[in-house]
């Protein structure tokens, strides 16, 4: 009932507030504004040009869409002046008479030819070194933004080969990736966890359909051909969505261009670990018509490859009570991965233009991704002295799509509102297979055990050398048959089928938000705005939901018994290693027999019991809803020409329920999670520009995340789909993370299209959720259980400093090159205190987060030819903390880095010729546990990938 109350209190007040704006703004009628639309003849729209009138102070900056409002103190004549990085200031007069003077479009040109035009008809030229324009959209947003951000445009993404979101913003500096078989799916700022780390389209969280319960979004879903920007905030202001500790990613799509466009392309690859081919194609048109009142955009993007990974996956026996045996082995698992992946994305939009001061929008888009992922593991297991080896048909589907409406309006020269209402919904499924009423993921595994036992042993166990109280062990990258009998090495005449497993893997969230800006300027230095957001978000998720069938006759069925087929070929099975390691390669289950392993037929013929847990899989299903009420009120006070200050705050009050069950001693009963909290979140930014080139700002900011829903679901999830049987315990009385962050940023832009830019950044942050990760032994199975947990108070310091220089300084040839570099250093400590009885305490970095990363370009580029060779360093991080065991049981991501390499020539002015290169390195994926690299506990290998293509810029 009181939240019920405080949300009305809230949008009451909205309310009051905009009634004030409205009557205040009833005083200007008698003002004058001038519209406009700044834009460039071959790259459209000029988003954050700055426009003023000479003598008077009065200044605007264009918007993404290259649209500016500018209040002009008087009627008559004045000087208009444009200005923008890389193009030619221009100065000219209009008349201005009372109300709106709509002027059109302003075409500036470049300032390497400084047209000699009359202003009635300002027209662009084609410059000799187009390529170095792409990067000014991206920095004069930059630069006129209140916010801390980076800034990338679609053009500067088409650059370099990266081909979904989340590649395509692992350059900006001090922003990290997470791979996933080799390509990036999600992103994070400043290295901090994940999920502090808020990804938007157009300025709104989207749902995230995440199988682990996470609020991160996989960015895979997402072509990156239908980005127009990529805004990456590090310290947000009062009327952007404050849940973002480590920062704020926001995609903006397409939207309608200036002027008539369509452009196609398409490439064919391949890759070097499949031997397969792979290709990609995409498609925009954009046109205006009816006198440029309507804008259409139109884009679609297909990216099909062949692809594949292999890992070599080691569990330790932690659960043991003897520390030295905690490090010995329990499994190790060899993986091969060989399949196919699909990204399909298309993105529409409207725009109508009443007038000069009203405008309405609609945006839509559709995104699948296709995973299907064949998995082959061999796994050689010595606390039950057997072999296993599973194999599952894996075709994961992630479906994001939706729309949104919108509109943009002066109700007075000095009042304008802005409004939005979206409805998204994301997807995370599998309907396999087809012969079962249960859908999800088919794992069919055989076991075959070894009566001979196993070398290189020591007191019964198995080690690697360097934990063996013996020394008897080697290394891992030499591992190769420890069993005692060559002749029971793996055989599909001696592997059994012994266990049918369906694991459901069904997650959807939906999110209906509203918004509503209003924004009044008192005079040319003070200007308010407020605002709200109402969110609703509802949740259904099914993890750790499994259908177990087990034979109970003594008769089992080899796998020589059944349809197979060839294992698949590629590269040399796990050749990052020293040894071959072939003798673990099993002709695999045809698709379609292990498809009928589950049919109810096969499985009454052969004796198949279901042995699933009601108490688990109930418990294992959970659905919720949140409900989020967000105001916020900000001022923008230029106290000087040089010195501006953006101070306010933000208010967020969330609502949650979750709905699902939990096993007690008298069996199933339902079970409720409420969580209701106020954020109150105060913010204050300063920004003094020493010149027109150089500023400082300064930034505090309070912010915070909610907790993931998988981590305080009502019940328990368990999931035995991979090399380790891991139980997923809820936390419902999870505290949210509040942050208080400092920064302190300094930026100076060439006169060539350059930056240099660097400060530094401080984050004191209060009850941390980690993943706290501990072995249990259940009926002589061993368990990796999982829960999330709030530690102590944490804090976080770092700097970061990046160049963009190019050398035209040099002559000739050599005034094609320049270099991009950044570089960002985070040192970060929480303490974690031991819950195994005694009162140490251990010292480490927030999961996740990697104390130093950077980015370095080496390009060259003239007028027809762009070259750039890119490299992209994380390093390592904590990925999971044991708190009953401490840090040498805590789990590692090794450190990575990738370099990939890219050129494009322009055959024609329309067409252009281009080559991708990803991971030239070969570099793999490595987690290791304790503070010993060797300890391994996975490392993954998935080669390099390649294409060439064409792009056509019909008009």
């Amino acid at each position: 009932m009181n939240n019920s109350i405080g949300f009305s209190k809230q949008k009451s007040r909205i309310i009051q507030i905009s009634a004030f704006f409205l009557m205040a703004s009833l005083g200007t009628i008698h003002a004058q504004s001038i519209k406009g639309t700044v834009v460039g003849k071959t790259n459209g729209a000029l988003p954050g040009a700055n426009i003023s009138i000479v003598d008077a102070d009065a200044k605007a900056v264009s918007a993404l869409d290259g649209d500016f409002n500018l209040l002009s103190p008087k009627l008559g004549e004045i000087n208009l002046k444009v200005e923008y990085i890389g193009y030619e200031t221009r100065i000219f007069p209009i008349t201005i008479k009372e109300g709106t003077n709509d002027i059109g479009y302003i075409t500036i040109a470049p300032e390497e030819k400084k047209s000699k035009e009359k202003v009635s008809d300002i027209q662009q030229v084609v410059i000799s070194r187009p390529n170095a324009l792409t990067q000014a959209k991206a920095y004069e947003i930059k630069k006129n933004n209140n916010a801390i951000m980076e800034v990338i445009a679609a053009d500067a993404i088409g650059k370099l080969p990266d081909r979904n979101a989340a590649e395509a913003v692992q350059r900006v500096q001090g922003v990290a990736v997470a791979r996933y078989h080799g390509e990036a799916d999600q992103a994070t700022v400043r290295g901090t966890p994940f999920y502090w780390t808020s990804a938007l389209f157009n300025g709104n969280r989207l749902p995230s359909a995440n199988v682990m319960g996470n609020r991160s979004f996989v960015l895979d879903v997402v072509p990156s051909e239908l980005i127009q920007f990529v805004q990456v905030s590090k310290a947000v202001t009062p009327d952007m969505d404050a849940d973002a500790i480590g920062g704020s990613i926001n995609f903006i799509t397409r939207t309608a261009p200036a002027r008539k466009t369509l452009s196609v392309s398409g490439a064919g690859g391949y890759n070097t670990f499949s031997h397969n081919g792979t290709y990609n194609g995409s498609i925009v048109y954009g046109d205006r018509f009816f006198k440029n009142k309507l804008g259409v955009i139109l884009s679609g993007a297909i990216w099909d490859r062949q692809w594949g990974a292999d890992a070599f996956d080691v569990t330790y026996n932690t659960g043991l009570s003897n520390d030295t045996e905690r490090k010995s082995i329990n499994t190790v698992m060899m993986k091969r991965y060989m399949g196919t992946r699909r990204t399909i994305g298309v993105n529409g939009g409207l725009e109508y233009k009443f007038n000069a001061n009203n405008k309405v929008y609609f945006r839509g888009m559709y995104n699948k991704f296709d995973d299907i992922r064949p998995v082959y593991e061999s796994y050689v297991d010595y606390t039950n002295k057997r072999y296993q080896y599973n194999f599952r048909y894996s075709h994961y589907q992630t479906e994001l799509y939706g729309m949104e409406l919108g509109g943009e309006h002066t109700l007075a020269p000095k009042l304008s509102l802005d409004w939005m209402a979206s409805n998204y919904q994301a997807n995370y499924f599998l309907d396999t297979p087809s012969t079962n009423d249960t859908k999800g993921l088919p794992i069919a595994t055989f076991r075959q055990k070894i009566n001979g036992g196993f070398n290189n042993l020591t007191n019964g166990r198995r080690y690697w050398g360097f934990d063996s109280p013996t020394g008897t062990g080697g290394n891992y990258l030499d591992y190769s048959s420890d069993v005692t009998n060559p002749s029971e090495v793996m055989s599909a005449d001696k592997l059994l089928l012994s266990q049918l497993v369906i694991a459901k893997l069904d997650n959807n969230e939906r999110d209906k938000i509203a918004r509503v800006n209003l924004k009044y300027e008192l005079n040319p230095s003070i200007t308010f705005k407020v605002g709200a957001k109402y969110r609703t978000k509802q949740r259904n998720s099914t993890y750790g939901y499994n259908q177990v069938y087990v034979p109970t006759t003594a008769n089992l069925l080899s796998l020589s018994q059944l349809s197979t087929e060839a294992a698949p070929t590629g590269t040399q099975f796990l050749g990052g290693m020293n040894n071959n390691l072939d003798a673990y390669i099993m002709n695999p289950p045809t698709k379609g027999q292990l498809f009928d392993l589950f049919s109810p037929g096969f499985l009454s013929q052969n004796n198949f019991k279901d042995y699933s847990s009601a108490a688990t899989n109930a418990t294992s299903v959970y659905n919720g809803e949140e409900n989020v009420m967000a105001t916020y009120a900000m001022a923008e006070i230029k106290a000087s020409e040089n010195f501006k200050i953006i101070g306010g705050f933000r208010n967020e009050s969330t609502r949650l329920s979750l709905y699902g069950s939990k096993s007690t001693s008298q069996g199933i009963s339902p079970s409720t999670v409420e969580s209701n909290y106020n954020a109150f979140l105060p913010m204050l930014h300063m920004k003094y520009n020493f010149t027109p080139k150089a500023n400082v700002r300064f930034a505090y900011t309070r912010s915070f995340v909610r907790p993931n829903f998988g981590s305080m679901s009502p019940g328990v999830s368990i999931d035995n789909t991979g090399g380790t049987n891991t139980i997923t315990q809820g936390n419902p009385d999870l505290k949210p993370t509040f942050s208080d962050n400092f920064d302190l940023m300094g930026e100076y832009y060439f006169d060539n299209i350059g930056l240099l830019s660097g400060g530094v950044f401080y984050k004191k942050v209060s009850d941390v959720i980690f993943d706290d990760a501990s072995m249990m032994d259940i009926n002589g199975t061993n368990y990796l259980v999982k829960q999330a947990k709030n530690l102590n108070d944490a804090n976080l310091v770092g700097f970061e400093a990046g160049i963009n220089k190019r050398f035209d300084f040099l002559p000739g040839f050599f005034s094609g090159f320049g270099v991009e570099f950044n570089y960002t250093y985070i040192d970060s400590k929480v303490d974690v205190q031991r819950t195994d009885g005694s009162l140490i305490s251990d010292r480490t970095t927030l999961p996740n987060q990697s104390k130093n990363m950077f980015n370095a370009i080496l390009y060259y580029e003239n007028s027809k030819l762009m070259v750039r060779l890119a490299a992209n360093y994380r390093g390592k991080s904590v990925e999971s903390i044991n708190q009953q065991l401490g840090s040498q049981y805590y789990i590692w991501s090794d450190k990575n880095f990738t370099v990939d390499f890219s050129a494009s020539y322009d055959i024609s002015k329309k067409v252009k010729l281009f080559v991708e290169l990803n991971n030239i390195n070969n570099e793999s994926l490595r987690q290791y546990m304790g503070d010993n690299k060797q300890r391994i506990t996975s490392h993954e290998w998935y080669g390099s990938r390649g294409q060439i293509g064409i792009r056509w810029q019909v008009f």
